[in-house]
């Protein structure tokens, strides 16, 4: 644990997560009945090797997260599930604990300014490239430069899957190493943005 070198903030887009799920539980973020559409939320904070990755790392807390921990994550990571699984595989490769992972993805994820067109996106036609859609991420964060963030896209259509933003372990935005190869992450020359 705490041996790599940078982090990869993971910003999924909800509705595509959505789209390809399939029924086999309950899936809080996926509810239109709870009244709250969600867009991108924060998927994980991924200790990255400048090529290759830890994870699920042996560490005292065996990888458990506190009920209470977990709830105040809900906002931005809607799924127990998720965060659980996170810490498990991600968080115990950071050398910080359950508390000092859970508030650095936090104070990251809050760093980060999602451009407006996509804070309630009701176009059902939008289709954007992932250059278009870097543009957009950083022109909402001018100190953020292009190798410091990637865009995942796949599936029918190809849709936006998700955004990676690469922060050095301080907490500062910091070029993406290999593990982030654009090409292989969505080549496509266009994406499907599906609406919140």
């Amino acid at each position: 644990p705490g041996v790599f070198d940078y982090y990869a903030l993971v910003m999924s887009w909800s509705p595509t997560y959505c789209a390809d799920r399939r029924s086999d539980g309950y899936e809080p973020q996926c509810d239109v009945r709870s009244g709250r559409p969600y867009a991108f939320v924060l998927h994980g904070l991924w200790p990255q090797h400048e090529r290759g990755w830890p994870q699920n790392c042996r560490t005292a807390d065996r990888g458990w997260v506190p009920g209470p921990v977990a709830q105040r994550m809900l906002d931005i990571m809607p799924s127990k599930k998720l965060i659980f699984n996170e810490y498990r595989k991600h968080g115990t490769c950071s050398g910080l604990g359950v508390d000092g992972y859970f508030d650095l993805a936090r104070r990251l994820h809050d760093k980060v300014r999602i451009p407006p067109r996509f804070v309630r996106l009701t176009d059902d036609r939008l289709q954007v490239s992932p250059g278009e859609l870097m543009d957009d991420f950083l022109t909402a964060n001018p100190e953020l430069k292009p190798d410091m963030i990637a865009v995942q896209c796949g599936g029918s259509g190809n849709r936006l899957r998700e955004v990676r933003i690469c922060f050095d372990k301080a907490g500062n935005f910091r070029a993406c190493g290999p593990n982030e190869n654009q090409r292989r992450l969505c080549a496509a020359s266009r994406m499907y943005v599906p609406p919140v």
